[in-house]
C-alpha cells in the first residue's frame, strides 16, 4: 500500500531539510556544487551575444515566518533582480491577502503563471553581497541561462542588509494598492499620534535564549524614548498608543502618560497599518516594526544596534540600547 503524504507536509518537510543543508555546507567550498543551476552553468554550452531575454529572478517568502520576514525575503528579491538586471516575477505569500494588503503581485507577472508556460525553477546558490565572488558566480550562472525559460530563485532567507534601497518601491505599491480603499484607522484626528511597538511574546519564551536576548529591550528602554520624544514635541497634543502583547499590568512604566491607549489584542494587519499610519512611531528590534517604518511617512525612532540598515534622513532618529538619544539625533526634530 503506497502511503500518501498531503503535499502541505511534504513541502514543509522538504523545506527543513533543504534548510538544514544549506546551514550545514553554506560555507565550506564546495557548498555551490550542491546546486543544478551550478553545473548548468559548468556543462552547458553558454549563450553568446545579449539578444536573448534573460531568465526571470524571484525569491520565496518564507511560509514558516512571520510577515516582517516574509516582507524582507520579498524586497530582497526585489532588489536582487535589479541588481543583476533580470525581470523580477512575483512569487506568492502564503497568505495572499498580505499581498493585497501591499499591492504586490498588482501588475506583476507571477511564477505560477510562468510555470504553466513551461518555465522551471533553479534554485542559486546563497552569496554575500560584499563577497565579490560569491557575487560573480551568481552572475556567471545567471547568465547562463540566457534565453532559457527558467525562473531563478534566491536561497530561501537571502539576506540584504540594505532594506532601504527597497524603499521607494515598497512605498510605491503600498501606497497605490486598491486595498488602500478598506483601510480604517483608529488614531484621533486632532492629535499627534505616537504609535509604539514594546515586542514581547515569542522573544519572552525563552529569555535565557542568546538569540532572543539581542531582541529584547526593557521597558525602561520604551519609557525613556517616549518620554524624550514627548519632551521634544512640547506644542503637540498627544495621543499615545502602546502596542504589545500581554496584560496593562506588564506595563506599569507607562501608566504615567496621559491619553494613553492599550493595543494589546489587535489585528495584526490592523496592528501594521496602524504602524505605517502613526505621524510617529518607536519601534523594537523587530521586523514587525521595521518594515511599516519604512512604509511610514512620518517620523521614526529606532533602536541604533539592528541587523537591517536605516535611511540617512532626518524622520529617522536613532536611540542607544540604553533608551538614550544623543544631542545630534534630537537636533532632527527642529529640521522637520
Amino acid at each position: 500500500m503506497k502511503l500518501h503524504i498531503p503535499h502541505d507536509i511534504r513541502e514543509k518537510l522538504s523545506r527543513r531539510i533543504r534548510g538544514k543543508i544549506v546551514r550545514k555546507y553554506r560555507y565550506k567550498q564546495f557548498y555551490p556544487y550542491l546546486y543544478r543551476s551550478f553545473w548548468h552553468w559548468k556543462l552547458c554550452p553558454h549563450p553568446q551575444g545579449n539578444q536573448q531575454q534573460a531568465a526571470y529572478y524571484t525569491a520565496r517568502p518564507n511560509p514558516g515566518a512571520g510577515i516582517g520576514h516574509q516582507l524582507a525575503n520579498w524586497m530582497a528579491g526585489y532588489y536582487y533582480a535589479q541588481y543583476f538586471g533580470i525581470p523580477y516575477v512575483h512569487y506568492p505569500f502564503k497568505d495572499s491577502s498580505w499581498e493585497q494588503f501591499f499591492g504586490f503581485g498588482e501588475g506583476e507577472k507571477q511564477v505560477q503563471e510562468l510555470k504553466k508556460q513551461g518555465y522551471a525553477l533553479r534554485h542559486l546558490p546563497m552569496f554575500d553581497l560584499e563577497n565579490d565572488q560569491e557575487v560573480a558566480l551568481n552572475r556567471k550562472i545567471i547568465e547562463s541561462y540566457r534565453g532559457k525559460k527558467v525562473i531563478l530563485i534566491a536561497e530561501q532567507d537571502q539576506f540584504l542588509r540594505n532594506l532601504p534601497l527597497v524603499m521607494a518601491a515598497i512605498q510605491q505599491k503600498f501606497y497605490h494598492a486598491s486595498s488602500r480603499k478598506d483601510d480604517h484607522i483608529s488614531y484621533q484626528k486632532d492629535a499627534f499620534n505616537i504609535a509604539i511597538h514594546v515586542r514581547r511574546g515569542d522573544i519572552m519564551i525563552d529569555p535565557a535564549d542568546p538569540n532572543m536576548q539581542k531582541r529584547y529591550l526593557s521597558n525602561d528602554y520604551f519609557e525613556k524614548v517616549l518620554q524624550t520624544v514627548i519632551d521634544c514635541l512640547p506644542d503637540k497634543k498627544i495621543a499615545i498608543y502602546l502596542f504589545s502583547q500581554g496584560k496593562k499590568e506588564d506595563f506599569e512604566e507607562f501608566n504615567h502618560f496621559e491619553n494613553l491607549h492599550w493595543c494589546l489584542d489587535m489585528d495584526v494587519r490592523e496592528t501594521f497599518l496602524h504602524f505605517i499610519n502613526a505621524d510617529l512611531l518607536i519601534t523594537s528590534k523587530s521586523s514587525f516594526s521595521y518594515k511599516p517604518a519604512l512604509l511610514n511617512k512620518g517620523i521614526k525612532v529606532c533602536p541604533r544596534v539592528f541587523w537591517h540598515d536605516y535611511p540617512q534622513s532626518n524622520d529617522w532618529i536613532l536611540a542607544e540600547n540604553d533608551g538614550s538619544i544623543t544631542a545630534e539625533e534630537l537636533q532632527k526634530f527642529k529640521l522637520l
